[in-house]
Formats: structure tokens, sequence, C-alpha cells
């Protein structure tokens, strides 16, 4: 990436922070393994994931963590239903 993306953060009260491939590619990861996903699939569909929100949040001069989520599990949903609705509502699961 060229330039730093900005992502807001859901509550606003902190700052917002430059977009971070690697943390996406932590909490998908996560998520693919908290619901008891094979490793070689997990990281498959978080190569793809990441790629995919990677390429859109480019194209945005800033973002919301929300809008992020959304994404996310929105591409997720393809290769692992039951992670991208874990990714979507992991904190009222948690």
């Amino acid at each position: 990436m060229g330039r730093a993306i900005d992502v807001v953060k859901r509550s606003g009260k902190r700052k917002s922070e430059a977009f971070d491939i690697d943390k996406l590619s932590r909490s998908i990861h996560l998520a693919c393994m908290s619901v008891r996903t094979p490793e070689g699939e997990a990281e498959s569909a978080t190569s793809h994931v990441a790629g995919i929100v990677t390429l859109w949040v480019e194209k945005k001069p800033a973002v919301t963590s929300d809008d992020i989520r959304r994404q996310v599990a929105g591409h997720l949903h393809r290769y692992h239903p039951e992670a991208a609705y874990y990714y979507l509502h992991q904190r009222s699961i948690l």
C-alpha cells in the first residue's frame, strides 16, 4: 500500500488508526480457528479474504472498523459461513 488509510474506530472514543493488513489477517484467522477450522483451510480463507478487503480499503480515503467487519464477513461467508458469523458477531458472542 502506498498511503496510509485511516480506520475510524467503532465507538469514536479512540483516535483513528492506520489500516493494518497483519491485524486484519490475525482477526480473520482467529475467527476461523475459533470455529475449529483446519489450519490449512483457515490460512487459505484468511489469505483470500484479507487480499480482497485490502483492495477494497485501498480505494477509500477512510473507512470505519464496522465497514471492514461487514466486508470481511461478507467475503468470508463464501469460504466459511460459520467463521463469517463468528467474525461479524464476536463481540456479542464473547
